[in-house]
């Protein structure tokens, strides 16, 4: 079983800045893709950001110049840095893993999710 945790989320006033984390846990051989996904009520879940293992990076257009990626491919971990929040890019963040397990069967799974709320 795979797990993974986030943490970095909470308010913000505008113009702010905030840093997501997510660490992957358990039955792991490799991930291949790291993401970020948002999504509010009555919305569909978009993606943020994503990053492979080989550290090709992706950006929604809502967030290009804002937002940052990384991974730490050790921890099995990634980041998301966040700057120059809006209020439009208040929501329930999600972490997304592509992976390996253990006995090369490939899967994915998602965070919990965690509040990020920017105040105007």
């Amino acid at each position: 079983q795979v797990q993974l945790v986030e943490s970095g989320g909470g308010l913000v006033q505008a113009g702010g800045s905030l840093r997501l984390s997510c660490a992957a846990s358990g039955s792991i051989f490799s991930i291949n893709f790291m993401g970020w996904y948002r999504q509010v009520p009555g919305k569909q879940r978009e993606l943020v950001a994503g990053i492979t293992s080989g550290g090709i990076m992706n950006y929604a257009d809502s967030v290009k110049g804002r937002f940052t990626i990384s991974r730490d491919n050790a921890k099995n971990t990634v980041y998301l840095q966040m700057n120059s929040l809006k209020p439009e890019d208040t929501s329930v963040y999600y972490c997304r893993a592509d992976f390996f397990n253990m006995v090369g069967i490939p899967a994915d799974t998602w965070g919990q999710g965690t509040l990020v709320t920017v105040s105007s």
